[in-house]
């Protein structure tokens, strides 16, 4: 066995002492200078609210700051996002002081506002920056973002009181914004909106549901030779009785009428060409069928025409491949007990809010990349449940689908159970995720998004998350390559069982403003990887996580650890299996080496600290149910 000494340690911090000489920026950012805004860490807005904005030449006002213990400068879109970032006290207790603040200076760009209220520029001015305390804003306008309502900030007083008099708004200095709006923005709600969301579903399959108790008017082949014979002679809000067999059909259905099979005795086949039923109709019911012979197009090939809105490639090459249901416009229609075998897509939903996808399952390609998705809402706010999804690309791809539900499913060998882009404010709950690149992925800085008791297990990733002011929260990541991969900033992480990962957690934030608390992380190869120079702490009101069982760790009854655990640290991940490394853990050269890392940006490595981990795990059934041993 190696005998540890200190003596090395101290040399090395003695060294690290002499060289750094304590340089440390200028207290008001006097000799700072602002820098390009792409060159910043941004947050404040969603990926798609950016690209909106860009696309219809809208400003949307920026600030930056640099932050005395963060080396990089950090971008906010919008004086909210800004003024959240240097008041809030997540932001001062892990990236220090804000030395340098600047904002966008709109002086003599002559800004207006359009009927919705963007900011437009009527002079070609270039636009710079300017100091925030030595600039003025102009509150209580109809000036807003994507996101909503918003400050606009100037660096010369006579263009923002020229500002407030055209637009009816009033003039503060940067100390009137920051008492306007501090603490408004920024402070994670630990509880996520998860019974609202569910009402909203409720309510919406209630009403889609509807559609399956019209009275019968066509029995095809009674009544009507074909089914599209009995599709034009059956009189709106009716349905249409199919009886076992198969019919051959590339269907429209452009008024409400409801679909009725005998389940899977009763099969609509497309022929391997095109797309099998469309719909162009709210209120559409399809029931208790068989989709086959779905065409293999995903319309990848179909170029977007010049000065096209900026997703138009998405929405060609996603939106209108070959899919056994497609819907467009078709708010409020349902798919129920419904199978689909298809290369392609399984139902596309197009402006089609309030749409239902129930009880329905569908089989895609065996390998991903010859598939596409199974469910796919693009600008529509749908819910998706209690359904079945084996093979093809995703199992639910959403574009611009803010507050869709996805609940109650399975998805299983697929590149992606649940793909989120450009996509806020969803509702994924209660999933169960096998063999995938990743369980539920987001993407494209979305904001409010909740995922809630879902179920990965066997995949690369369990839960992927970008963006901010989300929730991911008691799902269980078992048997994974990286059980959750946390991106976000302002977001909760809490009660998750991370449990047999290679990695339990990766952190890629480089905004560390997560609730990262109450989680079981334990029995991983590597319980947590940092990929950038940044501190975390994860707690929130004295208490962390738990990382299983750590020699020394006080179990006087309160639950909480008597020390810091730092699971990045390779000296204290190994405490937990050796009371060696637990003495050199606490010993007095190596706390003041930490301490003088974290004070030094230059010398901070890429650290999760926890100040109040666990002694008792939050969820000892589950982990008992997993093989765990708690103590």
């Amino acid at each position: 066995m190696k005998t540890v000494t200190y003596a090395g340690v101290a040399v090395v911090l003695a060294l690290l002492l002499a060289a750094s000489g304590f340089a440390t920026s200028p207290a008001g950012g006097e000799q700072l200078s602002p820098v390009p805004f792409d060159e910043t860490l941004t947050t404040g807005l969603t990926g798609v609210d950016v690209q909106q904005a860009q696309a219809a030449g809208y400003v949307v006002p920026k600030g930056q700051v640099f932050y005395s213990q963060y080396q990089y400068v950090v971008g906010y879109y919008g004086m909210e996002a800004l003024v959240s970032g240097v008041t809030g006290s997540r932001h001062t207790e892990q990236f220090g002081q804000p030395l340098g603040v600047f904002v966008t200076d709109l002086s003599g760009t002559d800004p207006q506002l359009t009927d919705e209220g963007y900011v437009t520029l009527s002079n070609s001015v270039e636009r710079g920056w300017a100091r925030a305390d030595e600039s003025w804003f102009v509150v209580d306008t109809a000036a807003r973002t994507p996101a909503g309502p918003t400050t606009v900030p100037f660096g010369d007083r006579d263009a923002a009181r020229e500002f407030a008099r055209e637009h009816d708004g009033e003039v503060v200095d940067w100390d009137g914004l920051k008492s306007r709006l501090a603490g408004r923005t920024g402070e994670s709600d630990l509880e996520p909106p998860t019974a609202e969301r569910q009402q909203w579903a409720n309510e919406t399959v209630e009403t889609a549901q509807q559609t399956r108790d019209r009275p019968t008017s066509v029995v095809v082949g009674e009544d009507a030779p074909t089914l599209a014979a009995a599709v034009e002679q059956a009189p709106a809000n009716t349905t249409i009785e199919l009886p076992p067999g198969r019919y051959d059909t590339n269907l429209t259905i452009s008024k409400p009428v409801t679909l009725r099979g005998a389940g899977n005795e009763t099969v609509l086949d497309g022929g391997d060409n095109g797309t099998v039923v469309t719909i162009r109709s709210p209120r559409v019911g399809i029931t208790d069928l068989r989709f086959t012979g779905v065409g293999e197009s995903n319309a990848g090939d179909m170029q977007p025409d010049n000065g096209s809105e900026w997703d138009e490639r998405i929405r060609l090459a996603y939106g209108y491949g070959d899919a056994a249901i497609r819907m467009g416009d078709a708010h409020h229609s349902l798919v129920e007990n419904v199978t689909i075998d298809t290369p392609s897509n399984g139902v596309v939903a197009l402006n089609s809010t309030g749409a239902v996808v129930h009880d329905t399952e569908v089989y895609g390609a065996e390998e991903w990349q010859d598939g596409f998705m199974s469910v796919l809402p693009m600008y529509s706010r749908m819910v998706v449940e209690d359904s079945y999804f084996d093979g093809g690309r995703d199992a639910v791809y959403t574009h611009y689908a803010d507050g869709t539900v996805v609940r109650n499913n399975e998805m299983e060998n697929l590149r992606y159970g649940l793909h989120e882009m450009y996509t806020s404010n969803i509702l994924a709950f209660n999933n169960t995720m096998r063999n995938t690149n990743a369980g539920i992925i987001l993407m494209t800085r979305p904001t409010g998004n909740v995922q809630v008791g879902n179920d990965v297990r066997d995949s690369e990733i369990g839960i992927l998350t970008v963006g901010a002011a989300s929730y991911t929260n008691d799902n269980v990541l078992v048997n994974n390559d990286i059980g959750l991969s946390i991106g976000t900033s302002r977001s909760v992480y809490r009660a998750n069982t991370v449990v047999d990962n290679n990695v339990g957690i990766r952190s890629s934030t480089m905004l560390p403003t997560n609730d990262v608390f109450e989680n079981d992380v334990v029995a991983n190869g590597q319980p947590v990887s940092a990929s950038l120079g940044t501190l975390n702490s994860w707690a929130v009101d004295g208490r962390g996580n738990y990382w299983g069982p750590v020699p020394g760790f006080d179990r006087d009854g309160d639950g909480v650890g008597d020390r810091t655990y730092r699971p990045t640290d390779t000296v204290d991940r190994t405490a937990q299996y050796s009371a060696g490394s637990y003495t050199l853990a606490h010993a007095p050269t190596i706390q003041t080496l930490r301490q003088f890392q974290q004070s030094v940006p230059g010398l901070r490595g890429s650290t999760i600290v926890d100040p109040a981990p666990l002694t008792d795990p939050v969820n000892r059934e589950r982990l008992e149910t997993l093989n765990v041993t708690t103590p």
